[in-house]
């Protein structure tokens, strides 16, 4: 699959989508962004830029949003002017699929919203890349379906279909706790569609801390060693300079100066498993 002048794939070079989750600041995206571009370049990776314009899907409704759509947008496109990365953000609605789509090189569907039919073929239809996130309540098998979704409806606006991404977050286990089970992506890679592996939101305990959700950031290489060893395409991973003090995420975002020691980590392995597998990561 080629996504934005790369291959990637579950049998190729792994690559990464980061940032802090919501837009706190222009500073603040920028001067993340700044540190991204410069590890993609001493690692020689892709590295997509990633934030929310807005959280619809707060714990808490004094808990902050983001900057909204027009706002947000103008700081994305700041960001892919002054570093050349390329930029991610979500969706929630289907009427924000074609501004966004205008503005950002790849959409991405929250995980609560994987059902929601409208939102999956609004974005099919965008002609974007799209990381369509699995919900937390569904099984990896029934994310087959919601693929069909997007690629019936690029098919039917005679879009290319193959430009869409399947990410796991982790799975509702009791209340305000997320497991992985790793058999999950291979379960979701048998649909042919590239995997990434949120690795930073499966760490997080959903509405944990009451008010807001919490998280366990120490298990976020553990999980994200697990899941490049099973061979996926992609790592998203939510990092910021100062997690504690973060709007959005905090417990569960990987602080940003220790995330280039860990990517070159998960590197190696990442190029020891598909060289010893001979494309067939999963090797099921």
């Amino acid at each position: 699959m080629q996504l934005l002048g790369h291959n990637i794939g579950n049998n190729r070079r792994l690559f990464v989508i980061a940032g802090p989750c919501v837009l706190e600041s222009e500073r603040l995206a920028l001067d993340v962004a700044t540190a991204l571009a410069a590890i993609a370049e001493r690692l020689g990776i892709l590295v997509i830029f990633k934030a929310s314009f807005d959280k619809a899907n707060r714990t808490s409704r004094a808990s902050f949003r983001g900057p909204g759509l027009d706002a947000g947008l103008a700081i994305l496109a700041k960001v892919r002017a002054e570093t050349g990365l390329p930029v991610l953000t979500d969706v929630h609605e289907a009427w924000q699929v074609p501004p966004v789509a205008q503005m950002v090189d790849m959409l991405q569907t929250p995980a609560f919203l994987a059902r929601q039919s409208d939102l999956i073929e609004a974005v099919g239809r965008s002609g974007r890349p799209v990381n369509i996130k699995k919900a937390q309540f569904m099984a990896p098998h029934d994310m087959a379906q919601v693929l069909d979704k997007a690629v019936r409806a690029a098919g039917a606006a005679g879009l290319d279909a193959d430009r869409f991404l399947l990410c796991e977050r982790g799975t509702s286990f009791g209340y305000n706790n997320l497991v992985n089970d790793m058999r999950g992506l291979a379960v979701m890679a048998a649909t042919g569609a590239p995997i990434v592996f949120d690795a930073t939101h499966s760490v997080q305990l959903p509405g944990g801390n009451g008010d807001r959700s919490g998280g366990d950031r120490r298990f976020v290489p553990l999980l994200s060693r697990a899941a490049v060893a099973a061979g996926v395409a992609g790592l998203f991973l939510e990092t910021h300079p100062d997690p504690d003090r973060a709007l959005s995420d905090g417990p569960n975002a990987w602080p940003l100066a220790r995330l280039e020691p860990l990517l070159a980590r998960l590197l190696a392995l990442d190029h020891l498993v598909k060289q010893a597998h001979d494309g067939d990561p999963f090797f099921l």
